[in-house]
């Protein structure tokens, strides 16, 4: 008897193979991608805490700088008698509770030094325990008063952790370069290193000392880097003579636990901040999604052999409707999507077809949208030239007129109906006027000066001009500016002006009603600045949104507008190197958006060699 094999197991087997090699391959490039992934952030988040923790301590280290030198003013100043200097510098050490000693030096010697004996007391030291430390350890003066700032472990028991500091100070009237040095309790940067539940966190003094550890004994030992490898040491050596501002190594300690750490300098270079995690615990994420993986593979194989009995009895699939769909697309009828059921070929030739559909209707109305572009920018140019035009011929009779007018005023009784007209001519003849100087601006024959712009502070002096006739009209100004934003190249009132514009449209357009206008600013992306004004407003109606921009097209009454100010606006942002557009829903609002390219010093030279 033959054995017969049915066709559908052998597609079961088949797809169970694919699936089980696409599944493991995605596995395998999964954990390694979040591996590495997970490595980067380790490493970043180890730098980042270093780097915390090194500023954190170069704060509280200039405050002691800053403090001692306040003792050293007291201690120096010859005007005060020994009794006040006595009673200010009691004082200092009581308010001041992390001093326990300041020292004064001069080239070669101690000159004299001030104790909190409480503080030693309580510790249970005594002047001569520090005085025996210091001679043990004596102060590099030379170094100091060539202008380096000294930090260094000095602590002599568990009771007292302390660090002592010394920095030179000039006298410039007598000529003269002292010393100061003190003794600072230690509470705080150690407070600074058990923060973390997570990270070893430790201080290293100038001279690679552990300053500061969760582990007390390890500062009160003066514990050197004798945990490390000797070539992390020397990398760290690089890092403590400034040649670096942050490092991240691995390297394994005496027991063999791997680690990674993070190794930052602080600005003065005096401390480097370090913390320390085992990898064990950084990497347990990353096995536990290994883990979920291989289940999740389990649990997909399972369902693909399920899913492979029934998808393999639907052998064929029908190409009729796919024939008919390109016969209407052959029409012309792009808008045509295919209803996609079957995994097999046909399906994905489905997929292909609905795809290439989709782009092409996308490219057709691109390509219309391009050409309704194309048409209002040579409507934008030729207008353009039409201003210029009419501006050379009709501003100079303007001017006359307006000129003779206020002149035949002056020989007027105001009471005179000669008067009034004459009044009428003048205010029309300004409101040519001003149409003409629109044109011209439109038509750029009177551009502006640009330079280096933050494109914020328009904004904000925009705002402050039209708040409080926004205010008395019931609107309110809202500012969602993003901060840090690089500058644009441009000019900053011809921004305003813009706007001003939509600020003052906005408000127009709410007809006296409350409302909202939101001006808001943010970076697209590395080049492009987005600025958007928005408002409450009625909206504008799909007919009258297609015409907004063009010249001498208003919805205002006669007399209150030109219907100029778009097409400015439209020139200002066109001469900017931007894109101004305008969406809006009746009933919803109202917002026009436009963009400027971020200032960039080779498109500022192009920018002044066409100007």
């Amino acid at each position: 008897m033959k054995l017969v094999f049915p066709i559908r197991f052998k597609l079961m087997i088949t797809l169970l193979v694919v699936i089980t090699l696409v599944v493991g391959a995605i596995t395998y490039t999964m954990a390694r991608l979040f591996h590495s992934d997970k490595t980067t952030y380790i490493y970043d988040l180890t730098s980042v805490v270093a780097q915390h923790v090194a500023d954190e301590a170069d704060a509280l280290h200039v405050g002691y700088q800053e403090r001692l030198k306040l003792f050293s003013r007291i201690m120096l100043d010859p005007a005060l008698p020994q009794r006040d200097k006595n009673n200010l510098l009691r004082d200092l050490f009581e308010d001041i509770g992390e001093f326990v000693a300041v020292t004064l030096h001069d080239e070669s010697e101690e000159l004299v030094t001030v104790y909190d004996a409480r503080s030693l007391e309580s510790a249970g030291l005594v002047k001569a325990d520090l005085q025996a430390y210091r001679q043990a350890h004596p102060l590099p003066l030379a170094e100091i008063l060539a202008g380096d700032v000294y930090a260094a472990n000095s602590t002599l028991n568990e009771a007292l952790p302390t660090l002592t500091i010394a920095l030179a100070l000039s006298d410039k009237e007598e000529g003269r370069r002292n010393v100061a040095s003190a003794v600072v309790r230690l509470e705080k940067l150690l407070a600074l290193t058990r923060r973390s539940s997570v990270f070893e966190t430790f201080l290293l003094d100038s001279e690679g000392v552990v300053l500061a550890h969760n582990d007390i004994s390890m500062v009160v030992r003066h514990a050197e880097l004798d945990w490390m490898p000797a070539e992390i040491q020397a990398k760290l050596q690089v890092l403590k003579e400034g040649q670096s501002a942050a490092t991240t190594l691995e390297y394994d300690l005496a027991d063999g636990s791997p680690i990674v750490a993070g190794y930052a300098r602080a600005q003065q270079g005096t401390l480097v901040g370090g913390v320390e995690v085992p990898k064990s615990a950084a990497y347990l994420t990353a096995r536990e999604l290994l883990d979920t993986m291989i289940w999740v593979s389990l649990g997909l194989l399972v369902l693909a052999a399920i899913i492979g009995i029934v998808w393999a009895q639907r052998l064929t699939r029908p190409i009729e409707t796919l024939s008919e769909a390109v016969k209407v697309v052959g029409r012309g009828n792009f808008n045509i999507q295919l209803n996609v059921e079957s995994r097999d070929e046909i399906g994905a030739l489905a997929g292909s077809f609905n795809t290439m559909t989709t782009e092409l209707h996308d490219r057709d109305e691109a390509l219309q949208n391009a050409q309704s572009a194309l048409v209002q920018s040579e409507k934008m140019a030729a207008f353009g030239q039409l201003g210029a035009g009419i501006a050379h011929e009709v501003k100079n009779p303007l001017a006359g007129i307006l000129g003779y007018a206020q002149l035949s005023k002056r020989k007027v009784d105001k009471e005179s109906p000669i008067y009034k007209n004459l009044l009428v001519i003048e205010k029309e003849t300004k409101r040519c006027k001003d149409i003409i100087e629109n044109l011209m601006k439109f038509s750029r024959h009177e551009s502006g000066h640009k330079r280096p712009t933050d494109i914020n502070a328009v904004i904000e002096d925009a705002a402050t001009i039209v708040d409080h006739q926004l205010g008395v009209n019931q609107v309110k100004l809202i500012k969602q500016l993003d901060s840090g934003l690089p500058k644009v190249y441009a000019d900053g009132n011809q921004l305003q002006q813009v706007l001003i514009n939509f600020f003052i449209n906005a408000q127009q357009a709410m007809d006296g009603n409350a409302g909202e206008v939101t001006v808001s600013s943010t970076l697209l992306d590395e080049s492009l600045i987005e600025i958007s004004v928005r408002d409450t407003g009625p909206g504008i109606a799909p007919d009258v949104l297609e015409k907004v921009f063009e010249p001498f097209f208003t919805t205002k009454p006669v007399g209150k507008g030109t219907g100029l100010g778009l097409s400015v606006t439209f020139g200002i942002i066109r001469d900017h190197k931007g894109e101004l557009r305008v969406e809006s829903v009746l009933g919803e609002g109202a917002a026009f958006i436009f963009t400027i390219p971020v200032y960039d010093e080779k498109m500022a030279n192009t920018k002044r060699e066409e100007e």
